[in-house]
């Protein structure tokens, strides 16, 4: 088992899943292209943020995207966990627990880092379940948003 950030390889990969993703928890159909092209911005800009991949025996399983977000009340940058998606067929392994704990094991050791942050559809009961289980809390923030049409 390894999780490991994303290189120039893994973009079909993590496209697929985020296609996958939207279609399966929102109903979204995305164009290949414009998620290829999403992904290789991160790839390419690890400033902005990281994907990581969850592998075993070279074959990777599960994907997420994490993102910094300066804070100035912690003076440091919080990092939010964004596209998390475990292949079906490996759901239940406790695949993204093993992947949030290297993230937080991550933040613990870095002194820049102050914590993580997640949004989840309010109606994506299975993944509330394992956040809370986790540890995480929805007790200080709601998320507003306005998207423009695409």
């Amino acid at each position: 088992m390894e999780i490991r950030r994303g290189i120039a390889k893994d973009k079909v990969f993590i496209a697929d899943s985020q296609i996958l993703m939207a279609e399966e928890t929102e109903d979204l159909k995305l164009e290949i292209e414009t998620v290829l092209k999403g992904v290789e911005y991160i790839l390419n800009n690890d400033q902005v943020g990281a994907y990581y991949l969850f592998e075993e025996n070279n074959e990777p399983k599960a994907c997420l995207l994490v993102l910094k977000e300066w804070s100035d009340w912690r003076a440091g940058n919080v990092l939010w966990i964004h596209s998390v998606y475990v292949r079906k067929e490996y759901r239940g392994q406790g695949i993204y627990k093993k992947m949030y704990e290297f993230l937080k094991a991550e933040v613990i050791k870095n002194e820049e880092l102050r914590g993580l942050r997640l949004y989840v559809d309010k109606t994506n009961e299975n993944a509330i379940k394992v956040y809370e289980k986790l540890g995480m809390n929805k007790n200080h923030y709601h998320l507003y948003e306005w998207m423009k049409d695409f």
